[in-house]
């Protein structure tokens, strides 16, 4: 008998790239646009993984809905002009493309689910040549953004997968609500923007160190157990 069809389900930044240096300075354009002064930049590194609406929302609680897209709207225009310059590149993390190759190899099928917006999305995907690798793609474009578990439940039925036998890996404490929230399976990475104890505490599977301990991580969520 064959193995079940497994989707690895990949949060984009903080966990396949290192966006936060270009996230941060386009907000504090839009910041300074908006005559805000300094932006507060831990407060927005522990925001990365929500929604741009919801993460200024977070950033500025007292901001109504003509601010929030006024400063939406200068953001992107920002984060799109920004990608000129090459010291606010996105890398992918150390060991990203082999931890691909290994869950493919694997059988496994690729998926993202993000924060990001489909074009930013596209763009970085497209820059480092892995876009089409993911099978399914799930941005705030269509679907509410994390904890909410629409993103996770949308690639498990785009893939033919039960939750079950999905796995989301992220960096940040809303990819493993949103992956509890539809019963999935999670993996946590320490490289991104989160304190991996805080992964673990809110109930992620594994916590991994780096890219080279994924696909066993994996392996070893999945073997013999069910839900």
């Amino acid at each position: 008998m064959s193995p079940p069809l497994r989707l690895a389900l990949f949060d984009c930044d903080g966990t396949l790239v290192d966006s936060h240096r270009t996230i941060q300075a386009a907000m504090a354009q839009a910041w300074r646009m908006e005559g805000l002064g300094d932006l507060d930049a831990g407060h927005l590194k522990s925001l990365i993984g929500l929604s741009l609406e919801e993460a200024i929302e977070r950033l500025l609680p007292d901001a109504g809905p003509a601010q929030i897209q006024r400063l939406r709207k200068a953001y992107r225009a920002a984060f799109a002009a920004n990608r000129a310059d090459p010291s606010l590149w996105e890398p992918l993390y150390p060991g990203a493309i082999e931890a691909l190759d290994c869950l493919e190899s694997a059988g496994m099928v690729l998926g993202i689910a993000t924060g990001k917006t489909r074009a930013p999305l596209d763009a970085v995907l497209d820059v480092h040549g892995i876009g089409s690798r993911f099978v399914t793609i799930q941005t705030p474009d269509i679907a509410p953004g994390k904890p909410n578990p629409t993103m996770v439940l949308q690639a498990a039925a785009a893939v033919g997968v039960s939750p079950a036998d999905t796995v989301v890996i992220g960096d940040t404490v809303f990819d493993i609500q949103m992956a509890r929230a539809a019963k999935s399976r999670s993996v946590g990475v320490a490289w991104g923007y989160h304190d991996p104890d805080a992964l673990a505490a809110q109930g992620a599977d594994r916590v991994v160190d780096d890219f080279a301990a994924l696909p066993v991580a994996i392996a070893d969520l999945f073997e013999g157990s069910d839900r």
